[in-house]
């Protein structure tokens, strides 16, 4: 698998010194998308998908990384904790986004998980080709220097370990390095395309 990593690096111009000083991990080269044959579509409607999927209520993160051209960041619903031992966590990205291959050349990424009034710095973060760290106030978090942003109530700083392939999209599986939080955070929840807070 350490050769399939060293490819994929090659595959988007990283120098293999650079990828050196980072921690190995496992990875697969970034697929294109291919035609889906008769015999793999599911039989439902994709907005019917969208829709019954969009019942399950999640946080908000915004993934962040450090690379030769600054900072990237893109919104994230779909995180999740995955191992204790060792602590893991995993989020999943499209094939398509422009901003996974800076990350993917970082090796490294920090989960900011977002608060309750961050709705609008998370809809800074999901579009495309704008300047998303335009005005966001960031530091560079501990383990991996990756942005840190302002004001997040929990983050977890991570080195990439391995990379697969989940349909449209890749399921990244990160080692934490470092994490903190902050007492009493209220968090971002996202649920049936709006943003809500949790109430007791």
């Amino acid at each position: 698998m350490a050769a399939t990593a060293v490819r994929y690096l090659r595959s988007v111009g990283t120098p293999i010194a650079a990828a050196s000083a980072i921690e190995p991990y496992d990875t697969l080269p970034r697929p294109d998308l291919r035609a889906v044959g008769d015999d793999e579509r599911l039989p439902v409607d994709p907005g019917e998908y969208r829709r019954v999927l969009g019942h399950f209520a999640t946080g908000v993160t915004v993934v962040t990384a450090y690379d030769d051209d600054g900072p990237a960041g893109f919104a994230c619903q779909s995180f999740a904790s995955l191992s204790l031992d060792p602590p893991l966590v995993a989020f999943m990205v499209g094939r398509t986004s422009t901003t996974w291959p800076r990350i993917a050349r970082a090796g490294v990424f920090c989960v900011n998980v977002l608060g309750a009034e961050q709705g609008g710095l998370c809809r800074g973060f999901a579009v495309s080709g704008a300047d998303k760290f335009a005005g966001v106030a960031y530091e560079a978090s501990p383990a991996t220097g990756s942005p840190l942003l302002e004001g997040v109530p929990a983050w977890v700083d991570c080195t990439i370990q391995n990379v697969h392939t989940g349909g449209d999209h890749l399921i990244v599986v990160g080692r934490v390095e470092a994490l903190g939080a902050e007492a009493g955070g209220e968090p971002l929840l996202f649920h049936r395309g709006v943003f809500g807070r949790f109430s007791s």
